[in-house]
């Protein structure tokens, strides 16, 4: 593996839960379940679901949401380790989030800077909680429903001869698995990646994804 370039996931990947289902769990606004659903089985498209999910969930609760979500958050292990194994091994790693600003920011904060960090954004200025989507999918995504469009952020940022790792857990994954050089995989991508036969490497932890790296790259360890 030549010259490579990481993009990792941040909910579910870099902390241990998904915050958007752990804050849909917690309030509890009615008729999130079946949306989330909806996502997972792809019957509707990630951005729409969580737009919708979002906008169950009334503004003035914002300092509550906030709060809890940072609350309940915790890192996976081995993360700084492994942003200090980027910086040392000189790869650009670029987290790439369908989660909300309002979170990904303050729990990154403490392990950058990073090559560059794209999520979605959160408005609380209206009664209901709305999301914005400023990394929408460019003229090659298939989907044209990502949220955080990963493929298309791939595309813009990767340089002529490198090669892309991928790291993620989920179906927001999905797009940009397909497209990767590694594919570094826990959970439900996982399940995804067998589906299609997309070839990846399991992880729990990111010693484990240091190790996966080590060994493409031909580190000795």
């Amino acid at each position: 593996m030549d010259k490579p370039v990481i993009f990792c996931d941040f909910d579910g990947t870099i902390t241990n839960n998904d915050n958007i289902i752990a804050i849909m769990k917690h309030f509890d606004p009615p008729g999130w379940s079946p949306i989330k659903d909806d996502i997972l089985a792809q019957n509707i498209s990630i951005r729409e679901g969580v737009a919708k999910m979002f906008s169950l969930l009334p503004s003035a609760k914002k300092d509550e949401v906030v709060d809890y979500v940072l609350e309940q958050a915790e890192i996976r292990e081995g993360f700084a380790e492994f942003v200090a194994y980027a910086k040392e091994q000189d790869i650009p790693l670029y987290i790439v989030s369908g989660g909300i600003d309002f979170f990904v920011h303050p729990l990154l904060e403490p392990f950058g800077p990073f090559a560059g960090v794209y999520c979605n954004e959160a408005d609380f200025s209206g009664d209901t909680i709305r999301i914005s989507f400023p990394h929408g999918c460019d003229g090659e995504c298939t989907s044209q429903g990502c949220g955080c469009c990963k493929p298309s952020i791939i595309r813009n940022l990767l340089e002529n001869g490198a090669d892309s790792i991928v790291i993620g857990d989920s179906i927001t994954d999905l797009e940009a698995a397909k497209r990767a050089d590694l594919v570094i995989a826990r959970d439900f991508l996982i399940e995804k990646c067998e589906e299609l036969g997309l070839p990846y490497e399991p992880f729990e932890n990111f010693r484990d994804v240091m190790s996966i790296i080590d060994a493409r790259l031909g580190v000795k360890s």
